[in-house]
């Protein structure tokens, strides 16, 4: 058995330099890039959205431990393409111009040597059309512009708008109160949600660099078929996924989640450190990124190659939930019919295995919820499923989309579909003891037990099209493919098919 498994690893492995012919978009090497007439562009229509008035964005700050890449944050990355560090940017619109100045730390010469030189300020300027600065010169710059009496916009060093009510720490925080005290009355407002809007819908450049984030991550996904089998450790797959990605030109956009066995019903699982045994599911939840641009992928595999009867039963119910929502997805559809479609296949799926009582039976969740409010949320098959199912992709693994804004698809969308079951028996021990609850268990306690621990999620990637929906993702997610791809056999079949 082990033989036989060893040498279709080896089979699969042969096949993935086939993988640019087998994945749409792979064949790709050049790496497409965002344009200065598309970040100009987006400035632009920042200054039309916010009005006459100065805007003062800050980038991420210079790493003081040396152990990680710098990770631009994404709204100074989406209106500057600046990846260095300790970079500030004022935008001015008044009286109809717009003009755009950036500031950079000058960094010390053991800096230098140590972490390489950066781009000559002159050679900056002609490749950004920005007027470049000494980042010593912002806080006099943005005083004489405050003096003027114009309106102030801030882009804080805060990875998202959310964090701003309780950012008191970083140094956006601190310039801002320093300008605030500088100049008494002055507000400042935020325009984290503002720009989220405009990232939205994603541009042609954006979209190619997606595709090829996805195209990778797909590959991906061959090579962990290829490591999978029974002994195999978790971080044994998770370095294929990630050998992958680094020998394409990507990183990891997140940390990869390899989740066997239990794992498999925990979402946000990444110590992979668990060895995978024979009838083990296992979950692989992982994203390349590419240029700044996150793919985001997830399958479902059974590590012996074959789902169990339980185990195809669950998964058919999950991927007949992914493709209901993604029937639903078209310009100006609402969000909600998609997820209430794939929530409708599953909860009468649940049904079916005796997991809850019925589609429309209800239970006493263990956290706050107004059950008359929102009578969704009482469902017994929300103990199952316990997560929503889109978020958009980009320059975030959860980046904005427009229905975030207006509850409704638009063509740019870029997005993933997520739907998952998960069955977990430990799960009734957070439930709060109340008669209702008693009942429930009651009724479904065997069916729990015969199918934990079953933990099934899948994901692909789409783009929303002035027409319709495209799938960008290609990875085998048909339960029959991918036991033939884990099989060996079938792969160009497995990596076209949808």
């Amino acid at each position: 058995m082990r033989a036989s498994l060893t040498h279709h690893r080896i089979g699969l492995l042969s096949l993935l330099p086939l993988a640019a012919t087998l994945i749409p978009g792979l064949a790709q090497h050049a790496q497409a890039q965002i344009p200065q007439t598309e970040y100009e562009a987006r400035r632009n229509s920042l200054a039309v959205a916010m009005g006459e008035g100065v805007l003062v964005a800050l980038g991420a700050v210079y790493a003081v431990d040396y152990d990680f890449e710098l990770s631009q944050l994404p709204a100074f990355d989406y209106l500057t393409g600046i990846r260095e560090p300790d970079a500030g940017m004022v935008l001015v619109h008044e009286a109809g111009d717009v003009t755009y100045t950036l500031f950079r730390a000058q960094p010390t010469v053991r800096e230098q040597l140590y972490d390489g030189f950066r781009e000559a300020p002159e050679a900056l300027a002609r490749r950004t059309g920005a007027t470049v600065r000494p980042l010593v010169d912002l806080v006099d710059y943005v005083d004489s512009l405050a003096a003027r009496g114009l309106p102030f916009y801030e882009l804080r060093d805060i990875r998202s708008g959310d964090a701003m009510a309780r950012d008191t720490v970083t140094r956006g925080s601190e310039f801002i109160e320093g300008l605030q005290t500088r100049h008494p009355g002055l507000e400042v407002v935020d325009l984290h949600s503002t720009v989220a809007k405009l990232r939205g819908r994603k541009s042609q450049a954006e979209v190619s660099l997606l595709r090829r984030a996805i195209a990778i991550t797909d590959t991906a996904h061959l090579a962990a078929l290829a490591a999978i089998a029974p002994g195999v450790w978790e971080y044994e797959v998770e370095a294929a996924i990630e050998h992958t990605f680094q020998v394409r030109g990507a990183r990891p956009a997140y940390s990869s989640i390899v989740g066997s066995g239990l794992n498999s019903t925990v979402l946000h699982y990444v110590a992979n450190n668990r060895r995978m045994g024979a009838g083990d599911l296992v979950l692989m939840d992982i994203g390349a990124e590419v240029d700044g641009y996150d793919a985001d992928i997830t399958r479902t595999v059974p590590v012996s190659g074959t789902f169990s009867a339980d185990q195809r039963a669950v998964y058919d119910i999950v991927l007949a939930s992914l493709k209901e929502a993604e029937a639903a997805v078209r310009p100006d559809a609402p969000a909600e019919k998609s997820l209430m479609a794939s929530m409708n296949v599953r909860l009468e799926g649940l049904a079916r295995l005796g997991l809850i009582e019925s589609p429309d039976a209800t239970y006493d969740p263990p956290w706050p919820v107004d059950c008359e409010v929102r009578p969704d949320q009482c469902l017994q098959g929300m103990l199952f499923m316990i997560h929503g199912i889109s978020h958009g992709i980009g320059l975030e693994v959860h980046d904005p989309v427009s229905f975030y804004f207006d509850g409704r698809f638009s063509p740019g969308d870029v997005l993933t579909i997520e739907p998952g079951i998960y069955v977990n028996a430990n799960v009734f021990d957070l439930l709060p003891d109340t008669p209702k609850n008693r009942a429930f268990i009651a009724a479904v306690t065997g069916a729990v037990e015969r199918y934990h621990p079953i933990g099934i999620r899948i994901e692909d990637n789409y783009l929303v099209t002035e027409s319709g929906v495209e799938r960008l993702s290609t990875a085998p997610r048909e339960a029959d493919l991918l036991e033939a791809a884990m099989a060996g056999a079938g792969i160009a079949e497995a990596g076209s098919r949808r």
